[in-house]
């Protein structure tokens, strides 16, 4: 048995996180109130039976040999109708309870969703694809299986033991006080496994999460782990991860589980402890058979639900945790909103200038530093330098995925963060070296960059991107389908197919980083060649390894250690004999 601790996590705040879930469960007045009305009368129903039961038990009792079975039908008959209709009213009210829980499940995965297009990229840097995607999938569906289930039987647990006290003041006040001494016990009891379990729970989330995003990790990679042979060693760290999230499982469901028989064991000595009593006082003429019985079944009744409750306590306590998760990803900060009256950047000429930009991801360890780059309208910008210099950190800023820590960027003269994003954006397009294609015909991943584009605007930038030829050489040509992420065609189509929407798309300015690092030289070489032709006029960055291909390039800023060493036209920067010239040079070696 593993050790029982609670190292790992901390308790995380359960209050807030219901009073949130309670706000989603009343965004549906109407359906909350009709679930309150069917529980609270279901359960009225339900707890009318054990009177009527002592009602005829005391009816036999009294008649010593002449029962008067008129009464004991007729208490036996409304016993019948009111424990069919409690049964159509919790019917009814699980119907209406999985509705409620569906639609906050799709209302949670929307606005998980829609937070997810509005954090900044930084979000994605520092957290596991597969762990965000398990909190838009498991968690929330956790949450929902627990309002759909749990929530039910939560609130008729509470009317249940409510009204079930109730009767039992009524019935004999004096046996309520054997009922009383365990009361006690129960709640101590409970409380005390509750403080020790609820981080066990947060743990199994944080653990499934990190195996999902394992998992989605190693599929994605999988042809990168049997090309160096690494299977074993893959195996090996799964089987780390996998045994991590087994043990929380098997601590939160275990200890869990200790609460049901532990509280399920002081309700029985509760029951024991009436039979005794109500033995005594019935030989005293104190309470009759039939208040013994009804008395005993509303014991039963008070006591269950606080059993069920307690064996169902994993169930809630993990539902409290995806909760958390959820709601801790909808907390995340977004993107910082436009300065109030930011300008819409339009008729964009195309001039670009970064004027003494400072950036550090880290802000003590600053990743370029006083910056200057000067881009005409229609200048080809090329941009290269060693791995980790910062050229695309230079996308970035031009993008404001991260805003600058000094200095400005400017377009047309006006910075950057006195206009909207949407326009900035729209003002680029962006061809990266992770291609991204997503299921669907390549007449649609085309015309992704374009509303309403037509198949004439789609094929003409195929062409331009040398891609016209191998799509009319499929069976389907245009409405050939690519599978999810693009397995069913090759690295290269995939980016030439990113290169064909940006050339439909209407920017002023373009982007590429490494765009053409999984096409041949040859092909390269045609599209860089289409690429200058196609921006004739219009601003281009472009960030390339292969130095060839950059060689029209209107200017060359070389990057090293986060400033600009050297800068030219190919030529001149040949001349210098510099960083450039080595770098170029031992391209050729």
């Amino acid at each position: 048995m593993p050790p029982f601790s609670t190292k790992t996590d901390k308790p995380k705040d359960a209050r807030g996180t219901v009073r949130r879930i309670i706000k989603y469960i009343l965004k549906y007045k109407a359906l909350t109130a009709a679930a309150i009305f069917l529980s609270v009368f279901s359960n009225i129903f339900a707890l009318l039976g054990p009177k009527l039961s002592g009602n005829a038990i005391d009816v036999i009792a009294a008649g010593k040999g002449l029962v008067d079975f008129k009464k004991v039908y007729y208490y036996a008959g409304l016993m019948i109708l009111f424990y069919i209709l409690s049964v159509i009213m919790s019917y009814v009210l699980s119907s209406v309870m999985i509705i409620i829980g569906r639609r906050i499940a799709k209302q949670m995965r929307t606005e998980v969703f829609e937070k997810l297009t509005r954090i900044p990229v930084g979000y994605y840097d520092t957290n596991q694809t597969g762990d965000i995607i398990s909190r838009v999938s498991y968690d929330i569906d956790v949450i929902n299986t627990s309002l759909s289930a749990d929530v039910v039987q939560i609130v008729s647990s509470f009317i249940t033991v409510v009204c079930s006290f109730g009767m039992m003041i009524y019935i004999s006040p004096v046996l309520v006080i054997s009922t009383l001494i365990t009361i006690p016990f129960s709640i101590i009891y409970t409380r005390y496994m509750t403080k020790k379990t609820r981080p066990l729970f947060a743990k199994r989330s944080k653990k499934y999460g990190e195996l999902n995003g394992f998992t989605e990790e190693m599929f994605s990679g999988h042809k990168t782990i049997q090309a160096y042979a690494n299977e074993e060693g893959v195996i090996e760290g799964f089987d780390n991860i996998n045994t991590g999230a087994a043990d929380a499982f098997y601590d939160a469901d275990y200890y869990g589980t200790i609460i049901g028989p532990g509280v399920g064991f002081i309700n029985n000595l509760s029951l024991a402890l009436v039979a005794i009593s109500g033995a005594f006082f019935y030989l005293y003429n104190m309470v009759s058979i039939g208040q013994i019985s009804s008395f005993v079944l509303y014991s039963r009744k008070f006591s269950g639900p606080i059993n069920e409750i307690a064996n169902m306590y994993n169930e809630l306590m993990s539902a409290l945790a995806a909760a958390e998760r959820v709601f801790k990803l909808l907390s995340e900060k977004e993107e910082s909103a436009d300065m109030e009256g930011a300008a819409t950047l339009c008729d964009i000429k195309g001039e670009v200038c970064v004027k003494n930009v400072t950036f550090g991801y880290d802000k003590k360890k600053p990743v370029l530093k006083d910056m200057n780059i000067t881009a005409k309208p229609g200048n080809v910008i090329a941009i290269v330098g060693a791995t980790g210099a910062g050229k695309t950190t230079i996308i970035n800023l031009l993008m404001r995925f991260y805003d600058v820590d000094k200095g400005a960027i400017l377009i047309d003269g006006k910075d950057i963060r006195e206009v909207t994003r949407e326009s900035l954006r729209r003002a680029y397009v962006m061809v990266l070296q992770d291609t991204w294609v997503f299921t669907g015909t390549i007449k649609e991943n085309i015309a992704y960059a374009k509303e309403n584009a037509s198949d004439e605007e789609v094929i003409r930038a195929a062409k331009a991107a040398k891609l016209h030829s191998y799509i009319m050489s499929q069976p389907k040509g245009y409405d050939t389908v690519i599978t999810e992420d693009g397995h069913n065609i090759s690295k290269g189509q995939k980016q030439l197919i990113t290169i064909a929407r940006a050339m439909l798309a209407d920017a002023s300015m373009l982007i590429l980083d490494e765009a053409t690092s999984n096409v041949d030289t040859r092909t390269e070489k045609a599209i860089s060649e289409a690429m200058i032709a196609l921006m004739k006029g219009r601003t281009c960055f472009v960030i390339a390894h292969r130095l060839s291909t950059i060689r029209g390039a209107d200017c060359i800023l070389v990057v090293n250690n986060g400033a600009i060493e050297e800068l030219g036209t190919h030529d001149s920067l040949i001349k210098q004999r510099g960083l450039y010239y080595n770098m170029y040079m031992s391209q050729y070696d």
